[in-house]
């Protein structure tokens, strides 16, 4: 976990946090400014890039079916809806109810605190299942529950006269539900994004961190002094790093579809293209244009070793490693002539050595690429045995780094259950009575045992690659450029 990764967040609501505290403490700083039209201008600022979000977030989960997209559409629909009702009816500006001012500017965090934490939870979900259902509708309806009351507010600004802003124990029981909701999500995103770097999770964080702290502004702020307005400016910067987020995303995969559909996905294969950087995509083509079946194979191997990863229990940091590491585990091969490595027969002694030899070139070409340690650790170390008599460094135990260890054996069972030029596939069973056989001299006993509760708990696991993808005639772009 990268300390900045923490320290960005903690610092964005600590700075205006302090400074809000020391502007109410200092009564000559904290003067009063009366601007209504200043505050309006403020507040549309916030509404307008609100509903850009909106759109651009709702336009991609059109496209990509998802309807926890979908929620994060809601929730700056409902933001932008609600600030614009706040900014209406600005006192001495429109009209004169300040009651309504102060309602709709707590009912935007609060919705958008809302749909934040129902896009956070997981899929599989009770709430997440039923509200699937409504996805095609949900957008349309909510846009006219929420607009039919912003006007019926403006029309009748006093009937919401009878929710008790006022009382001490309503303004703080809403102010803890946004805080505990907003910890929730930023807690989920954050984990998700440990493992995928994606720039709007952390843009949905931050944002998440200026809700919190803008909510908990309204209420113990006194309306129209300077520590007042900082609540303001904090939702703007909100939507302005939103904003930056988008684009980043965007930019990152090339169009909305694609900057979204890795967000939520539970998709073994997208989860794994949509975090690729532009490095890791540019080897995967090479690696496919020299040969399809070890652009195929190294897919299928990142699908077992993550599945793996996961069943150890590693972190998400560890996760993205294998991912990145993995998919690239046989990229030295790039190297090898096309008549060793598609040889039919047996391979001579000289043979041998040639292809013994692409972990080392892999990992020499990697190096030089600026790829981290521990990807370079599976490149090179995928065929160490436990023993000691693997290659190239003959390493043994536990100094064969652990995620070279997790790697072979996913390597290993996906070369035994795939037809090759010389040899025909294993079944599942025979695959698995060979590395059980060879647990504890050719495998870590730790991961083999790992990878026997993973194929006896889900069959899927190992049966969902092989159909993903084909061994023949199967471009990896596709999986690159999913639509």
């Amino acid at each position: 976990m990268r300390k900045r990764d923490i320290l960005g967040p903690a610092l964005s609501v600590f700075v205006p946090f302090v400074l809000f505290e020391y502007l109410k403490a200092h009564a000559l700083w904290d003067m009063e400014l009366i601007a209504p039209e200043g505050h309006f201008y403020i507040v549309t600022s916030v509404a307008l890039l609100a509903t850009l979000v909106a759109i651009a977030v709702g336009i991609a989960g059109h496209r990509v079916r998802n309807i926890k997209v979908s929620f994060l559409a809601l929730a700056f629909i409902s933001l932008a809806e609600m600030f614009t009702v706040h900014g209406l009816a600005t006192p001495n500006l429109m009209i004169h109810a300040a009651h309504l001012s102060g309602v709709a500017a707590q009912a935007s965090t609060l919705l958008a605190t809302f749909w934040l934490w129902l896009s956070s939870m997981s899929s599989d979900s009770a709430v997440i299942t039923k509200l699937s259902g409504l996805r095609g509708r949900l957008i349309p309806i909510w846009l006219i529950l929420i607009i039919s009351l912003g006007v019926v507010s403006l029309m009748s600004p006093h009937w919401l006269d009878f929710i008790p802003l006022d009382q001490k124990s309503v303004k703080w029981s809403v102010t803890v539900l946004v805080g505990l909701l907003n910890l929730i999500t930023i807690y989920r995103y954050f984990q998700s994004y440990r493992y995928s770097r994606f720039p709007l999770q952390m843009a949905i964080i931050y944002s998440c961190c200026w809700l919190i702290l803008a909510q908990y502004i309204m209420v113990s702020g006194e309306t129209w002094r300077m520590s007042w307005w900082l609540y303001h400016f904090l939702l703007l910067a909100s939507m302005i790093v939103m904003m930056i987020g988008l684009i980043r995303q965007y930019a990152a995969n090339g169009s909305w579809s694609m900057a979204f559909k890795g967000l939520f996905t539970t998709d073994p294969l997208e989860r794994i293209t949509s975090c690729l950087s532009p490095s890791v995509r540019a080897l995967i083509h090479a690696t496919e244009e020299k040969d399809t079946y070890t652009a195929g194979h190294n897919f299928r191997v990142t699908m077992y070793a993550m599945k793996l990863a996961e069943e150890m229990k590693l972190s998400p940091e560890q996760l993205r490693v294998v991912s990145q590491g993995s998919i690239i585990h046989d990229v030295g091969k790039i190297h090898i002539p096309d008549e060793i490595l598609n040889k039919p027969g047996r391979l001579t002694p000289e043979e041998r050595e040639i292809i013994e030899l692409h972990p080392v070139k892999g990992y020499d070409m990697c190096r030089m690429l600026g790829f981290m340690k521990e990807e370079l650790d599976i490149i090179r170390s995928h065929h160490e045995k436990w023993d000691g008599t693997g290659y190239p460094d003959q390493l043994k135990g536990h100094e064969i780094p652990l995620l070279a260890r997790i790697v072979a054996v996913a390597d290993v069972y996906d070369a035994l259950t795939s037809t090759r030029a010389y040899r025909k596939a294993w079944t599942h069973e025979e695959a698995m009575r060979m590395i059980v056989e060879n647990r504890g001299t050719h495998f870590d006993e730790e991961c083999v045992d790992a990878w026997i509760r993973v194929c006896e708990q889900d069959p899927q696991v190992y049966e969902y690659p092989a159909k993903v993808i084909k061994e023949q005639g199967q471009s990896l772009a596709l999986g690159l450029n999913m639509e």
